[in-house]
């Protein structure tokens, strides 16, 4: 049987979800360094990301994550193409960390916590969870690691965006991306398994 831990993995894109989302940045930033030019950069950024969901493809995978990553990819790249600035490409990143942030945070205030709301039904106590005070503290303390990371990334990064810091805020995105998103996912793992599943009632 999948255990709990895999199926939040699962549910989060897995390991090669997180790689297909974040290679085309990896490769963006490279290319402009090699390049000197954002047009060049901006193609090989868009390839990459298009090669990843034609693998996909070929293998019959989910093409969830890929799938979004090569929408969010195109998206990017219009936006910097159309202002010719570098730094918009990674524009979209931040905005998107300023909606999550302001939803796990929203959510946790009012009693009900983001991450019991995409958790519960994957680990099979949909909202019973809700009835149980021990559990529901535990999805909102994992949710408040969740702002804390989106919140550290804005306060990081948007300086270097207005700076126009190409170099440094590709690197921050990147330390900042794989690095902090799988120790922030960890952290509410360890603080999730300590209260037991809720069970949802028979009828």
């Amino acid at each position: 049987m999948e255990s709990d831990q895999k199926k939040v993995i699962n549910a989060l894109g897995g390991k090669r979800g997180i790689l297909d989302s974040g290679l085309p940045s990896l490769v963006f930033l490279i290319a402009f360094n090699v390049v000197h030019e954002l047009r060049g950069a901006l193609y090989a950024a868009v390839i990459t990301s298009a090669l990843l969901t034609l693998i996909r493809l070929m293998r019959r995978d989910t093409l969830q994550h890929v799938l979004s990553g090569f929408i969010g990819v195109a998206f990017c790249a219009l936006l910097a193409r159309k202002t010719g600035q570098a730094a918009d490409f990674y524009l979209p990143g931040l905005v998107i960390n300023v909606i999550y942030g302001t939803a796990y945070a929203i959510f946790n205030l009012i009693g009900l916590p983001l991450l019991g709301l995409l958790l519960g039904p994957i680990l099979g106590e949909n909202l019973a969870w809700r009835k149980v005070p021990a559990r529901k503290r535990a999805y909102i303390r994992a949710g408040w690691l969740w702002v804390a990371l989106f919140l550290s990334r804005l306060v990081v990064q948007y300086p270097l965006y207005k700076s126009g810091n190409i170099n440094a805020l590709g690197t921050a995105r990147l330390a900042m991306g794989y690095p902090l998103f799988l120790l922030t996912a960890w952290g509410s793992w360890l603080i999730i398994r300590g209260v037991p599943v809720v069970k949802p009632a028979e009828r």
